[in-house]
């Protein structure tokens, strides 16, 4: 899976997480630095990138236009990218099996904790249903 990492997030995760993610790239690498949100989204459904960000806009056009492609939204707060590299790496079966699901428009993380003291990734179908935890 090669994600496209959204300019709200570190250029350095690129090359962190090249191992869990190869062929991953920056919207800065190109040039995609000040293209607006619906540019970054084209690009990436022509390119075959899932978009990562930390930006509710790119929940809404899920929500809107489904996929391709997909978004994970990171919904942290103020993190460290030290603090999103664990995120993504705890969560890199969730984030697999969200790119292998053809319906699903949309991965949040990090999830809800389970009354089972779990935290897994919501995922939702191109209608913006829940689909449920994974």
């Amino acid at each position: 899976m090669r994600l496209l990492f959204d300019q709200n997030l570190s250029r350095r995760l690129v090359g962190t997480l090249a191992v869990e993610f190869p062929g991953s790239c920056h919207v800065v690498e190109l040039g995609l630095d000040t293209a607006t949100d619906r540019t970054i989204w084209e690009h990436a459904e022509e390119h075959g990138f899932v978009i990562i960000s930390k930006d509710s806009d790119f929940r809404q056009l899920a929500f809107l236009l489904g996929p391709p492609p997909k978004a994970i939204w990171l919904n942290l707060g103020n993190a460290s990218t030290g603090e999103i590299v664990t995120v993504l790496r705890d969560h890199l079966s969730d984030i697999l099996a969200f790119g292998e699901a053809e319906q699903e428009a949309l991965l949040v993380l990090p999830a809800l904790l389970h009354e089972s003291g779990s935290a897994r990734g919501r995922r939702r179908g191109a209608e913006g249903r829940d689909i449920g935890e994974q």
